[in-house]
């Protein structure tokens, strides 16, 4: 089934020359059936990107899905139009008192800020508490699943050494867990932070599992037994080019940055880059999807939330 976006979403073109089923909202209308709504709360300064990213991802499975795209209120886009969000994107003040399927919240560029000085914190911290009861199950990414783990748990992240920069090959850590069915005993996902949190502070906490971690990346895969929220520390959503992207800027800047771990052919930043995550991203969200959010939600959403 397909994924269901505004007409006009730049995504929709780019997902449909990717031959990712996307469905008009004028020919959604007119089909009897209730779609997933997943709300994404886009905290990523180039938003069209970001956006296009998790569509993809969402978009790649046989359920339909309809996506609500947020952006905090409390701060002001520098990299994205206001005509874009204008268009395209609600507030929290828009949708608090609906109730969705399901809800992934993005990485953020502030991640060696103190949480509480993050301008948009407060209302973050209402959306987290919002999240608990209006959504079914709810995937935090990256820098928003050490702010998840923070609000909800308290575990706090450290700053690394130097930035985790790459591509490293992750292992299953719990067996028979359905969001990780079907994967690889050994499987890749691109990394790109400067903090990292304990997995001595997961395991203290009951309602905690580490579902999946890296001998070299650390803890990747976190999840409270119920399935409500899951926390990833990396980045499964990353294009191909998305880690060169970042490498490629740093450079200009003059900044001291190493080239990605297993990303380039022999290290070599001349040539095109190996994409060895794409098959996991999809799986990771289709059982996602599938599992946690189409199995639980109730068919009349609020009714069992």
């Amino acid at each position: 089934m397909p994924i269901k976006i505004p007409d006009t979403l730049p995504a929709k073109e780019v997902l449909s020359q990717e031959n990712i089923f996307v469905m008009d909202e004028s020919i959604a209308f007119h089909q009897d059936i209730r779609p997933l709504r997943i709300v994404i709360l886009n905290l990523m300064p180039t938003k069209e990107t970001t956006e296009t990213q998790f569509m993809r991802l969402i978009g790649n499975t046989p359920l339909q899905v309809e996506c609500v795209l947020l952006h905090p209120k409390t701060h002001i886009s520098k990299n994205t139009s206001p005509e874009h969000l204008e268009q395209f994107y609600k507030t929290f003040d828009d949708i608090k008192k609906e109730r969705f399927d399901g809800m992934i919240i993005t990485g953020a560029p502030v991640e060696l800020m103190d949480f509480e000085d993050v301008n948009y914190w407060e209302e973050l911290t209402q959306i987290f508490e919002w999240s608990k009861r209006n959504v079914t199950s709810t995937m935090h990414v990256c820098w928003a699943s050490q702010a998840g783990l923070y609000y909800h748990f308290g575990i706090k992240k450290f700053t690394l050494e130097k930035k985790l920069f790459g591509v490293f090959p992750h292992q299953v850590s719990k067996q028979n867990v359905k969001l990780l069915r079907g994967f690889d005993e050994e499987f890749y996902v691109p990394q790109s932070r400067h903090t990292d949190i304990r997995r001595e502070d997961i395991e203290a906490e009951e309602e905690l599992e580490i579902l999946s971690e890296s001998e070299e990346a650390g803890v990747y895969l976190v999840g409270t037994k119920d399935g409500k929220h899951f926390f990833v520390t990396g980045h499964s959503e990353y294009d191909p080019c998305t880690l060169k992207w970042e490498y490629d800027r740093d450079i200009s800047k003059g900044m001291d940055v190493a080239i990605p771990k297993n990303y380039y052919p022999n290290d070599d930043p001349t040539r095109q880059p190996i994409t060895r995550w794409r098959a996991h991203a999809n799986l990771l969200f289709s059982n996602w999807l599938n599992y946690y959010v189409y199995q639980e939600t109730p068919f009349e959403l609020g009714a069992g939330i």
